[in-house]
């Protein structure tokens, strides 16, 4: 890919970092579209949404549409909503996913069903996305309200198609793979999808854009998954090995089970049958090191960052924002290493 050479006085610390600066005036008016539309005088909704809205989240969502955008030819009005609907989605859906699984914490912060409740958490994830789809309404784009409408389906899916799986107690590659689609990379693909459609973006473009987003998706998954069992609480805001707890099948437990010999196999029916106890995190964390799990996860992760560089190699317009995309999903990968 033949892009400009970068050159400032300051190196920033991460793509994130250098995508928010290129982009800063875009997302500052993204967070006052977010700030105006968190507001209700029902006083409950606005504590419960800035709770998680304000945790210090990278919006990294949210910039995936106004990169895309900026890519597509512009950054306009239509795209700020949109960005702002993407987070409202994110946010959401963090709401509900918290309640469901019941966590304790989420980006270093007690978790909003704790200090609220449930039912509120529940409702107010509920608020945040009937004014996601005020924001794509007043776009005036049906196409970009059926992409970001179908997403939020689609995301509702995974998050049951994952309940079943856990309930059953599936360990499968295929499973996982449409379970991670659904639930994280849909609204990747659907944020780069919709913000080049808001920028008249060509047809072909949209495309590659909307592969992109979903092979990043794809793989910054994975690369939490592999991150669920390496210890780094701190930097996910979660409990290390939360999925251990709950049972879910990612892929670092499919991979262990694929591996695994009589004894660990026999472990790992325990914990996906829910018969396992979360003192016993350390045992699979042994068993995790001693098949490669968590390296060959990563290793899957790769692939996918290599499909998402692939697709912006497709786009008609190579600048530094298209060059920053393919640093990002690098720098997805590398969060693990």
């Amino acid at each position: 890919m033949n892009v400009p050479v970068r050159a400032h006085e300051a190196v920033p610390a991460s793509p994130v970092e250098a995508l928010s600066a290129i982009l800063s005036s875009e997302l500052t008016a993204t967070d006052a579209e977010i700030a105006a539309s968190l507001h209700s005088p029902v006083g409950l909704i606005p504590d419960v949404a800035h709770h998680l809205v304000d945790a210090g989240g990278k919006r990294l969502r949210p910039l995936l549409t106004l990169a895309a955008a900026r890519v597509g030819g512009g950054v306009g009005p239509g795209a700020i909503k949109l960005a702002a609907a993407v987070e409202f989605i994110h946010t959401a859906t963090l709401l509900h996913d918290d309640v469901v699984d019941g966590s304790s914490l989420r980006r270093g912060r007690k978790a909003a069903n704790l200090i609220w409740g449930e039912k509120a958490s529940v409702l107010v994830g509920d608020f945040l996305f009937a004014r996601a789809f005020n924001m794509m309404v007043a776009t005036g784009s049906m196409r970009v309200l059926d992409i970001l409408a179908r997403a939020s389906s689609v995301i509702a899916e995974g998050e049951v198609m994952q309940l079943a799986a856990i309930a059953s107690g599936e360990a499968s590659r295929d499973t996982y793979l449409k379970v991670i689609e659904a639930k994280t990379a849909a609204l990747f693909a659907a944020a780069c999808e919709s913000g080049a459609i808001t920028a008249g973006a060509s047809d072909s473009d949209v495309a590659a854009l909307a592969d992109y987003g979903l092979q990043l998706g794809l793989a910054f998954q994975m690369v939490d998954d592999a991150l669920d069992y390496g210890g780094l609480t701190r930097e996910l805001g979660k409990n290390t090995g939360d999925d251990f707890r709950e049972g879910k099948a990612t892929l670092p437990l499919i991979i262990a089970l694929e591996r695994a010999d009589g004894d660990e196999r026999l472990f790992w029916q325990r914990v996906l049958a829910r018969r396992h106890q979360p003192e016993e995190l350390g045992q699979a964390m042994a068993h995790l090191r001693r098949t490669g799990a968590v390296e060959a996860t990563v290793e899957e992760a790769r692939t996918r960052i290599k499909a998402a560089r692939a697709a912006l190699d497709r786009l008609s317009r190579q600048d530094i924002v298209t060059a920053l995309l393919g640093d990002l999903a690098d720098y997805v990968a590398a969060r693990v290493s």
